[in-house]
């Protein structure tokens, strides 16, 4: 039988709020620390009996690797799917698919080209389905980026995240987080057609007024006074026959010294990887002190199983609130 129709998706973030956001980060917090409990003989299954159909129309290496890992250590089962094996939209029809895969999972996580297609699967499927990475979008990517800084205590309503590089599906997201949570978002990019986000993302984002949101195309002015600098590959896949014109466009939109200089000394670097050192980035900067790459990477583990959790098991997901907010009550009323 298929599953209740009384499901959530993650597709974006324009579905959530911003408590919402950081209630997800406060567990995220909680689900790492239970992997160190693990270690020790106390394993944290919550989604024990769970599987999840994993579609990849894309290379992948965090994604399909964290996704998978996650499943396993909350007891779940990860089926692996090739894009081009079950044939999405050629072999078969998204609508079958969906609505098949619905009798044999309790999700679906898709890295997919095509947004419609991801809309089409949450349309049709009866059960939950997680966007983990269209043309469109990658909010998995930004959930996990946002997080890190939540959890090194630098996150805060003025915090200044500069995207320095295309406005493809990563900075759309940053975009759209910001339409929902407060936080200041720069976008440095050229100015020039298919360079700039999405059009549509980026009016509804400035609509909500929940942040400052600026496109500009300097990316040495968009750096000053950074908190957070952030890049991602010039030329995305499915694009490598504009590599060189890619090369000479994006010259200027490199974080380097220079980019690092105009920042706050506290400044931070992020990437989303895979990078291509000595193009969007330098490898002084992408290795040095002041980067925070890896941790970001290790936190797609940590948050995706947090969402995962909150969409399978959502009374788990309930009652860690219910016993967080009964401490943080208990612990104020401590004389």
């Amino acid at each position: 039988m298929e599953k209740s129709s009384k499901k959530k998706d993650f597709l974006g973030f324009f579905q959530l709020d911003a408590g919402k956001i950081i209630e997800l980060f406060d567990f995220s917090l909680f689900i790492k620390k239970q992997r160190l409990r693990a270690s020790s003989g106390k394993p944290y299954k919550p989604l024990s009996g769970k599987t999840v159909a994993m579609i990849f129309n894309k290379p992948s290496l965090r994604t399909r690797v964290s996704f998978e890992i996650g499943i396993h250590e909350l007891g779940g089962y990860a089926v692996n799917l090739e894009g081009k094996s079950i044939g999405v939209n050629s072999r078969e029809a998204v609508e079958d698919i969906a609505r098949l895969l619905s009798r044999y999972n309790d999700a679906i996580v898709a890295r997919l080209h095509e947004h419609s297609v991801i809309d089409a699967l949450a349309q049709h499927a009866s059960i939950p389905v997680i966007n983990a990475l269209t043309d469109l979008s990658h909010p998995c990517q930004i959930l996990a980026d946002a997080f890190t800084l939540y959890e090194k205590g630098l996150w805060h309503d003025n915090i200044k995240v500069v995207f320095i590089g295309d406005g493809n599906n990563v900075a759309n997201s940053w975009i759209e987080l910001a339409g929902i949570l407060p936080f200041h978002f720069v976008l440095a990019c050229p100015d020039e057609s298919g360079h700039l986000p999405d059009a549509q993302i980026l009016e509804r984002a400035k609509k909500n007024s929940a942040s400052t949101i600026e496109i500009i195309h300097d990316p040495l002015a968009a750096a000053s006074n950074a908190d957070v600098l952030y890049t991602d590959v010039w030329t995305s896949m499915g694009q490598e026959d504009e590599t060189a014109k890619r090369l000479e466009t994006f010259r200027k939109f490199q974080i380097n010294s220079e980019l690092l200089g105009a920042a706050k000394p506290s400044a931070v670097v992020m990437h989303c990887m895979p990078a291509h050192r000595g193009q969007e980035i330098t490898a002084e900067a992408m290795d040095g002190p002041q980067s925070i790459v890896m941790d970001e990477a290790e936190n797609r583990l940590h948050v995706q199983k947090a969402l995962l959790v909150k969409l399978l098991n959502h009374e788990e997901y309930r009652k860690f609130h219910l016993t967080h907010r009964l401490q943080n009550v208990a612990n104020k009323l401590k004389f």
